[in-house]
């Protein structure tokens, strides 16, 4: 569990629903050992959607990260089902909406860290609100940063083969195949709603600064694709960083390239001055 693998560090973990956690910063409070509403309120809360199949640990290396920045952290986990049925995916993004605008929520600065599938359910987020953009324009203004690593960004048979790779790795070749047969007999209610959630993302209504994490060799994650979506959001004015390996591994750049990563993370997040760190990374 990851509740355990991160308590040690003064932080409480609450579980909200199945596969969403709250990890209460205690030690980032005002007054040591005294959180109270008024303070969590001005603190920063980081919305981390990880990879699919991630594990406990790895996840708490990032968790880590935010806590001895003086963050909150909510993780979001996706499941595989949401992105074989999007409808799934959407209900699940339209919940996590209505929990980020919740009383214990709704005046917390937001930033958000997506890892691989993480960005396909924050994609899911972006549909909603692009369809009704004045109902979610105070949440948007909320989000103040947005890191992605490792999108799955590319053709169809990107995502196919990044589902063999996270959910049956032994059998990878049949669930590539099986994939792509299953998207053209299901068009219209898995590629359709794929090609809604890469234009609510490419046109996002979220302006706020961002920061890319990507490789050259990964095979989840179209180099080319990526550099181009960047490019189309720098056009539109986005303060827009990005961080690229020649040779790297899908949502594993932070352990291959730990220095780097930890870097270029902490200059941005000081960029954006929403609060005081409290330690270099």
């Amino acid at each position: 569990m990851l509740c355990r693998t991160v308590l040690s560090s003064g932080v409480t973990a609450h579980r909200l629903s199945k596969n969403v956690t709250f990890y209460l910063n205690e030690s980032a409070s005002p007054v040591s050992g005294c959180q109270t509403h008024a303070s969590e309120d001005h603190k920063p809360l980081m919305l981390l959607l990880p990879w699919l199949g991630s594990r406990p640990q790895a996840v708490a290396k990032y968790c880590d990260i935010y806590f001895r920045t003086g963050f909150d952290v909510l993780v979001v986990e996706s499941e595989v089902q949401e992105f074989l049925w999007p409808r799934w995916g959407l209900d699940r993004a339209k919940t996590l909406l209505e929990l980020l605008q919740s009383e214990r929520f709704v005046s917390r600065m937001l930033l958000v860290h997506a890892f691989s599938i993480g960005g396909y359910t924050f994609s899911q987020l972006l549909v909603h609100v692009s369809r009704d953009p004045q109902k979610y324009q105070a949440l948007t203004q909320r989000i103040k940063g947005q890191v992605f690593d490792s999108l799955v960004v590319g053709s169809l048979e990107t995502m196919a083969i990044g589902l063999g790779k996270t959910v049956f790795p032994q059998w990878e070749t049949l669930v590539k195949k099986a994939s792509l047969l299953y998207f053209g007999m299901f068009k219209r209610q898995t590629v359709d709603y794929f090609n809604a959630g890469i234009d609510a993302f490419l046109n996002t209504p979220v302006t706020a600064p961002a920061l890319f994490f990507f490789c050259e060799n990964d095979a989840l994650s179209d180099p080319r694709s990526m550099e181009e979506m960047i490019d189309e959001w720098k056009k539109r004015g986005m303060d827009v960083t990005v961080k690229k390996w020649e040779d790297s591994t899908h949502a594993g750049h932070l352990k291959r390239h730990q220095q780097e990563y930890l870097a270029t993370l902490d200059l941005f997040l000081r960029s954006l001055h929403i609060a005081p760190l409290k330690a270099k990374l």
